[in-house]
């Protein structure tokens, strides 16, 4: 995928997460995953074991989620958490460990990583608590970052902070980037391509820079109904269902 940058967009329901959570292999019972064919590097991912998942998560996978709030153990240290990963999936001793820890909260942009590395999550503001939870998720260099919609919980501000700071390190590590977000204007500013989902099936596939512009009627409709300055006071769009039914 190198360092390929992908969008998942739709409206909320639409199966985003879930898609996400079978390509980790995260599907719970009595869900199952129907793909035809699902791989990651030629690897064919329907035929891991358990075992196998759980040797893939972490390393060569990683999911970030929406708020730190929810995501982040309150009774664990940052400096502990950010570490699992590598105690988990390496043979690094005790003091290496600490110190690629330190490394890697530098690089996500934190300011005294040798303090944040015995702070709580309480204690750090929304901005700080995501860039943990990057620093956790890039710890062993995936090949292929996840990231569900990780800036709805920041204001405008941090959001743009945050997704430069991903994008900046998907590049330097040569990863692939699927972010799944219901935000077309925040996807087409920073994404490569979009696929966009609807009830469980990708209906339109487009350049990302494009999604003003899609001929796709259900695209059409969720770039029309972002509220704006410009629409206040003004009915949004709204999706003809029935059109949607009724093409292929």
């Amino acid at each position: 995928m190198g360092t390929e940058k992908d969008a998942l967009v739709g409206e909320s329901g639409s199966g985003k997460s879930l898609a996400a959570r079978a390509l980790l292999g995260l599907v719970a019972r009595p869900g199952q995953v129907t793909a035809e064919h699902m791989s990651l590097a030629g690897d064919d991912l329907r035929s891991l074991t358990a075992k196998q998942w759980q040797g893939l998560r972490g390393t060569r996978l990683s999911l970030v989620l929406q708020d730190p709030r929810y995501s982040l153990n309150p009774v664990l240290r940052v400096g502990t958490q950010v570490e699992e990963a590598l105690v988990l999936h390496t043979r690094l001793g005790r003091r290496e460990r600490r110190e690629k820890v330190l490394d890697m909260l530098e690089a996500v942009g934190l300011p005294n990583p040798l303090a944040l590395y015995d702070s709580y999550p309480h204690e750090l503001s929304g901005g700080m608590g995501q860039r943990v939870m990057l620093a956790a998720m890039l710890i062993n260099d995936p090949r292929l970052l996840i990231a569900d919609e990780p800036t709805s919980a920041l204001d405008s501000d941090l959001r743009d902070q945050i997704l430069e700071l991903i994008l900046g390190l998907v590049e330097q590590r040569n990863m692939g980037l699927l972010l799944i977000s219901h935000d077309l204007p925040l996807v087409a500013k920073y994404c490569d391509r979009a696929l966009v989902m609807y009830r469980g099936r990708i209906v339109d596939r487009c350049n990302a820079a494009e999604l003003a512009t899609a001929s796709n009627p259900y695209t059409q409709t969720l770039w029309r109904c972002q509220p704006s300055a410009l629409t206040y006071g003004q009915a949004l769009a709204t999706l003809d269902r029935k059109l949607m039914e009724a093409l292929p």
